[in-house]
């Protein structure tokens, strides 16, 4: 079915997809209820701006999703548990006391996972921060304050 040109930039504005739209969409997790009370408690620790950005939520609004830099920078707490944690050759770095694994994503930056806590934390970088891993320090009080960990 071909869509004339109006009708087609009718669709996308109803869908919420116009070119103007600057602020950033992730998928929310769906973690148990113990791992969403720690997320909620993380939500309300995390910082107003992470490597010099200013905190602008992703859509749809949740306790388990924040972004700096429209985008830039996205955190997502109640994650699950990734399957790269089985792999012995993963890498892993200490941010301040946190510990995170490491996934190189094709053609994006990278995204960290908390380990040894009782809700996993995602962040992930857009390619600008592939090769920075220090804004993850401005987590790791956060983290600490409201997100046990597992031993």
């Amino acid at each position: 079915m071909f869509l004339g040109p109006s009708a087609a930039l009718l669709l996308m504005a109803a869908a919420g997809c116009s070119s103007g739209d600057a602020q950033a969409s992730v998928t929310v997790p769906s973690p148990s209820p113990e791992a969403a009370a720690y997320c909620r408690a993380l939500h309300k620790e995390l910082p107003d701006t992470v490597a010099g950005l200013e905190r602008s939520d992703p859509g749809p609004g949740s306790d388990l999703t924040a972004g700096w830099g429209d985008g830039a920078i996205v955190l997502r707490c109640g994650v699950p548990r990734p399957a790269k944690m089985d792999d012995d050759q993963s890498k892993g770095t200490d941010a301040d006391g946190v510990n995170w694994m490491l996934e190189q994503r094709d053609d994006n930056g990278p995204r960290f996972t908390t380990t040894l806590r009782k809700a996993y934390v995602e962040v992930t970088f857009s390619v600008e921060y592939a090769h920075d891993a220090t804004p993850l320090a401005a987590f790791a009080p956060a983290v600490r304050k409201t997100v046990p960990n597992r031993l």
